[in-house]
């Protein structure tokens, strides 16, 4: 099977069937290499969760799927009822674990939040509770974030950001939709406004002050491409637009990687030592 990238370097357009085929491959292959029985997700509603949720199962079948629903009481009611959508299309086994206790806890012992501070409280803790049932089922986290909110930061850190492998991380959100219409995902989820639904109304694009079909030209072309900051220009991407993404990338670049650690042996975990994990195999 081709082994050539499913885009050419910064054209969004992606073989669906193909881009399938090897994201399950991905997922049933580090499952295997692992020697671990499931998988664990977080079910949020949106689409990004659903497109993992739907790879997972064309890759290892339901039953080793374990999807967990983690509302809390700020949100919103569309987010469950899609989730479950979900759930019910692909008969993955599912657990409905309400966050509301675990958070409020935390505010009293922590005081006054902002709502993004307590929208990162909310999302590291929805992954205490994946990793915890990680343990449990002897599964892996799957993950759900996609290329653009990993090279823009956007994400917590310890948070949604964590997982033990992740079949979206290179693909653009205008990918994932594209893929998510492949899978069936259904319409709904699709086409809703992306949202991390960590406050009442919250909208991933008003966030970011651009919308995805914008970030992931520019990205595409900055990222994929190589293209100087001029030659995005003169594309006809703003060069606002471009100094912000600019920006976003250069500052979220510990997000994508490990704790950096000061060296003082000869051989340093990061810097000397960097054999994948089954190096001795």
């Amino acid at each position: 099977m081709s082994r050539e990238p499913c885009q050419r370097e910064g054209d969004l357009g992606i073989d669906p069937e193909w881009t399938t085929r090897i994201l399950s491959d991905f997922i049933t292959a580090e499952l295997e290499r692992t020697c671990h029985r499931r998988l664990v997700l977080g079910l949020s509603g949106g689409i990004d969760s659903a497109v993992a949720a739907h790879l997972a199962v064309r890759a290892v079948g339901p039953d080793r799927l374990v999807c967990l629903l983690m509302p809390h009481r700020t949100s919103s009611s569309c987010s469950m009822r899609h989730a479950f959508e979900v759930v019910e299309q692909l008969g993955v086994s599912h657990e409905q674990l309400e966050i509301t206790a675990m958070v409020a806890a935390f505010q009293k012992i922590a005081g006054e939040t902002s709502a993004h501070r307590l929208g990162n409280v909310m999302a590291r803790t929805r992954m205490v509770l994946l990793f915890d049932r990680s343990a449990q089922h002897d599964a892996l986290v799957l993950g759900t974030s996609n290329k653009s909110e990993l090279l823009l930061g956007y994400g917590t850190l310890h948070g949604d950001l964590a997982s033990a492998l992740n079949p979206l991380g290179d693909l653009y959100k205008t990918q994932v939709r594209a893929l998510a219409e492949y899978l069936a995902v259904p319409e709904e989820i699709r086409l809703k406004p992306p949202s991390a639904d960590l406050w009442p109304d919250q909208s991933d694009e008003a966030d970011l002050g651009l919308t995805y079909a914008e970030i992931d030209e520019a990205l595409a072309l900055l990222v994929d491409a190589r293209m100087s900051r001029e030659a995005v220009i003169s594309r006809g991407i703003g060069e606002e637009t471009v100094d912000r993404i600019t920006r976003m990338i250069v500052r979220s670049q510990f997000k994508r990687m490990p704790p950096l650690i000061a060296k003082v042996s000869t051989r340093s975990v990061g810097w000397d030592f960097r054999y994948p994990r089954d190096w001795q195999s």
